[in-house]
Formats: C-alpha cells, structure tokens, sequence
C-alpha cells in the first residue's frame, strides 16, 4: 500500500496510524496472539521504529480481490541482526488497513527483536491505553 509505505519511509507515525481502521489487527512476528485496535498497533509501529535501524522497503506487492491485499518487502537491523521481513496488510472497503502481518527471519533477527520490543512493553501498552482513552 504505497500511502501506508511512504509514510513509514518519511518516519510519518501520525500519518502511519491513520491509515489504520479502528478494527485493525496486528498480528507479531515474535508473539503468537493477535493485537486489535488502532491504539495497541499504533503503539507498536511507534515503538518498532525506534528499534529498526537502517529500515528500507525494497520491493511491494499488490493483488488479491479488489488489490485490497500487499506486501510490502523490507530489510532493518535490529541490535546488529540483520533481518528481512514482509509487512502483509489488507484494506477495508473504506481504503483503511484492517489487518497488518508482520514476518520477519532469520531467527537471529526475529530474536533480537523480541528481546526489544519486549523491553519496551510496558511502554507500549501504557501509551495505547492512553491513546485509547484520548479516543473515547
């Protein structure tokens, strides 16, 4: 989704979570359970862009029906992993992000970033219940 991706690449995080239907889910590279909602996903992407280090998209992918599904390709550095993932999202029928999929490898890299993120949780659940609150 080239709004979705560009401001990723711009570091856009406001712009990032607009892009996000209220019902999105986000489902980890890292952890088994789903998250639902815009404050929660919102709140990781804030928190996995100050993880990555020399984040870049190098290819996207468009199809399915309607082209509501991408992928877009991407490579990072995390604590001096190297990494290469794909973030797989889906649109709603308004253009909105419903469901995002991150996966990441290899399992050097996907470690390395549990360990940060898993670091920095507490924080990102704190701010998505704010961000939660704020919203209601």
């Amino acid at each position: 989704m080239r709004a979705f991706r560009e401001a990723v690449e711009a570091g856009d995080l406001d712009a990032v979570e607009a892009l996000l239907a209220e019902n999105v889910v986000f489902t980890s590279p890292v952890v088994f359970k789903p998250y639902p909602g815009r404050a929660i996903t919102a709140a990781i992407l804030r928190a996995v862009s100050q993880v990555f280090e020399d984040f870049r998209y190098d290819r996207e992918l468009t199809g399915g029906e309607n082209g509501r599904d991408h992928a877009l390709v991407f490579t990072a550095r995390v604590g001096g992993r190297e990494l290469s993932g794909c973030d797989f999202i889906h649109v709603d029928e308004d253009g909105l992000i419903d469901e995002l999929t991150v996966m990441v490898r290899p399992l050097s890299g996907a470690q390395a970033l549990a360990a940060a993120m898993g670091a920095r949780f507490d924080a990102i659940t704190k701010e998505a219940e704010a961000r939660a609150a704020a919203a209601s």
